[in-house]
């Protein structure tokens, strides 16, 4: 081998069993002290470098610059332009500013390559500077580079990320503020006032928990159900079943708010509120008979009887006008004798996850 290919890794061996005599470069016995010393220089790097020499931009590199290379074909030996030659528009006048002794430094370039089989975008910092030699004449150029797509793509990730909780918090807040103006003024006491509210703020953090567990903007109806009443009074006395139905965000925290409050007024004053009784809660995902595309239902019974309240309050409103606004549909609270009864119809088509009845009927 010869001496300044030593400590060259793969690459330095394999530019000393290259065959030179029909390239530009001619026999490597003949190379230019310039060249050698440059060669051997890239070739001690650990970091990625490729020297393009001659007006050819004949390509040499080391052992670090392979992963930038990918799949592709062998370099060594080849043009640069025709190595590069996706990208060739774009980098081609940069290169051809570093023959002409201009150095360039670029940061985070994107640029779209065919590394693996397929155009794929990747970013780069890297230089291209001139190699002179003792003359000052621009013999070649020397690539540096270190490949940043990771960084950059998980950058933008989190740019979307933020303005993606920014949008969640400003909604979030937007409600809170009119859920809690409207618990005070209805309330018939400051205490009657924060135990509402709490409550109220409680079941959205919990369907916001629903959320951020599913790692997406969307919620099963099952889970939002679930979370909502086991704070409440656990499941024993309730019978849930339904398909496995997603309901967008904002739906979500209707949805919580909606099942918080029909569960709180059970526990006070409905079927929770005795021994004997039971609440059933269901939904089905289609309709034929209405038309309507979801169906929602409460209905409570073995209770003591009901008596229509003489005020609605504020939380009548959330159930029946907020609730039904974020589903664009239609809702109703029906205070029969037997056992309160809530539905809730829309005709805006959800998401089926599955075919399955998720049935979780519950007894104690």
């Amino acid at each position: 081998m010869h001496e300044f290919l030593k400590g060259g890794g793969r690459q330095g061996a394999a530019i000393g069993s290259h065959d030179w005599s029909h390239s530009p470069l001619g026999p490597i016995a003949h190379w230019p002290e310039v060249l050698k010393i440059s060669v051997a220089m890239m070739l001690a790097s650990r970091f990625p470098m490729c020297l393009a020499w001659g007006p050819d931009l004949v390509t040499l590199h080391n052992d670090a610059y392979a992963p930038i290379l990918g799949d592709k074909p062998p370099a060594l030996g080849l043009p640069f332009s025709s190595v590069w030659a996706e990208a060739w528009p774009v980098i081609g006048p940069i290169a051809a500013g570093a023959l002409s002794g201009e150095a360039t430094f670029i940061e985070d370039f994107p640029l779209e390559i065919e590394r693996c089989g397929a155009p794929e975008r990747a970013y780069f910092t890297f230089c291209y500077s001139p190699v002179r030699d003792h003359d000052g004449h621009v013999l070649g150029m020397l690539d540096t580079v270190m490949e940043t797509t990771a960084r950059v793509e998980a950058e933008k990730r989190a740019e979307l990320l933020n303005a993606e909780l920014s949008h969640r918090i400003g909604n979030l807040l937007t409600i809170v503020g009119a859920i809690a103006d409207r618990t005070v003024r209805s309330a018939a006491s400051l205490p009657d006032a924060r135990r509402a509210l709490s409550t109220r703020l409680a079941a959205m953090g919990r369907a916001q928990s629903v959320l951020t567990k599913a790692g997406r903007r969307e919620a099963l109806v099952a889970n939002v159900v679930k979370e909502t009443l086991t704070a409440h009074i656990g499941l024993d006395r309730f019978t849930i079943a339904g398909p496995a139905v997603c309901l967008d965000e904002q739906q979500t925290l209707a949805l919580a708010l909606a099942v918080n409050e029909l569960a709180s007024n059970a526990v006070k004053y409905g079927a929770l509120s005795t021994a004997q009784g039971r609440v059933t809660c269901r939904w089905r995902a289609a309709n034929p008979e209405t038309g309507r595309h979801f169906l929602f239902e409460w209905i409570e019974e073995s209770g003591p009887q009901v008596q229509p309240p003489e005020r609605r309050g504020f939380g009548s409103y959330l159930i029946e006008n907020h609730v039904a606004a974020a589903f664009r549909g239609e809702s109703r609270l029906d205070f029969a004798a037997a056992g309160l009864r809530y539905s809730l119809s829309a005709a805006d088509p959800l998401l089926v996850v599955h075919a399955r009845t998720l049935s979780d009927a519950c007894s104690r």
